[in-house]
């Protein structure tokens, strides 16, 4: 939607829509989730205009009211659902990763958190007949973990149908035994992965709102933004954030950005994963001691949690902590140099 629709809302001129516009402000919809002090501070506004913008963008766009769970149900039909290639992971995630929720990933160093969002920047490019989304992946890398020989592995490790299928989809002429044919299929996925490093946390918070930008220009591409991934989520914040007296300010600015990255997967009917890192609590004396770092506010904000745990050799337990509508349960998969594989 042209910035020139966004001057049909009450106070938004010519120069406001400009500001509005630049700041990733591009349509109704966007207006109508953004809050009316974020505006205020991005447009130069004051914050009764905002509200007044906000609520005739919510308007204007049909959101925040009410309606029936049926209707919901309706809507939710359109969700998508990105397959690991792992039968008992997809079963015990429903079918696999939801798009428009944040799937939070944590487990010690080691234990294949960065092996996940790779092999998923892989499988979101396949048909969606072959548990794909037909879409690209935006990856924000806060640990340096990030390597397109790891993709490279597991394009040619993926199963033979998804490759034969994501080379017909592609227009590449070749099979799975043609290297030719896999060379191009794995620059062409390559190419759809836009990868950018975050040096910082506010570095990291600025990728979140470009993230929303590049997923807008996107949209009416072949491939779409399917996936945001980010690795580590909590990373930065933990090493710049120390001690407890910082703690009340890492916390909101952690909240702040994971609103950011939702506010991505919703508009854009894409799914979110974030990996996170974990400590040890001294005081556990029965159980596992290791904890995810972010405390209720990524307990919250996560739809769905995921522990991964080292088991022998290869071998991961993958469980699900927390999700809104599914019981909590255990798989198994294995990380090898073709990718994750079922057991």
């Amino acid at each position: 939607m042209a910035d020139a629709d966004l001057e049909t809302l009450p106070g938004v001129g010519p120069a406001t829509a400009d500001k509005l516009f630049e700041a990733g402000f591009d349509s109704f919809q966007s207006l109508a989730v953004a809050s009316p002090s974020e505006l205020s501070n991005t447009a130069d506004v004051g914050e009764s205009t905002a509200s007044d913008i906000v609520q005739a963008a919510r308007d204007a766009a049909d959101i925040g009211g009410f309606e029936t769970g049926s209707t919901v149900l309706e809507r939710r039909n359109e969700i998508g659902k990105l397959s690991w290639h792992i039968d008992e992971v997809d079963d015990l995630l429903g079918g696999g990763i939801e798009t428009q929720s944040i799937t939070e990933v944590y487990g010690e160093f080691g234990a294949g958190k960065s092996q996940v969002t790779h092999q998923m920047a892989v499988n979101v490019q396949l048909p969606k007949e072959v548990g794909g989304l037909h879409g690209s992946c935006i990856f924000v890398d806060s640990e340096d973990t990030f390597r397109p020989e790891r993709i490279d592995d597991m394009v040619r490790g993926l199963p033979e149908e998804a490759i034969e299928a994501a080379l017909e989809d592609r227009e590449i002429e070749g099979s799975p035994s043609d290297e030719e044919a896999m060379e191009q299929l794995v620059e062409e996925i390559l190419e759809k992965i836009h990868v950018a490093k975050a040096f910082n946390s506010n570095h990291q918070m600025l990728l979140a709102e470009k993230a929303n930008e590049l997923a807008g220009e996107r949209e009416d591409d072949d491939y779409p933004v399917r996936l945001v991934c980010v690795d580590s989520l909590t990373a930065h914040f933990r090493a710049e954030y120390v001690g407890r007296g910082n703690l009340a300010d890492r916390q909101q600015k952690l909240n702040k950005h994971l609103h950011d990255i939702d506010k991505v997967g919703n508009l854009h009917n894409a799914a979110v994963i974030v990996t996170n890192q974990v400590a040890s609590n001294p005081d556990s004396f029965f159980g596992d001691p290791t904890q995810p770092i972010g405390g209720n506010i990524l307990g919250h904000k996560s739809t769905f949690r995921m522990y991964l745990r080292k088991s022998k050799g290869d071998k991961r337990i993958v469980r699900l902590v927390d999700a809104p509508n599914l019981a909590d349960g255990e798989a198994v998969m294995r990380v090898q140099d073709g990718g994750l594989k079922p057991e």
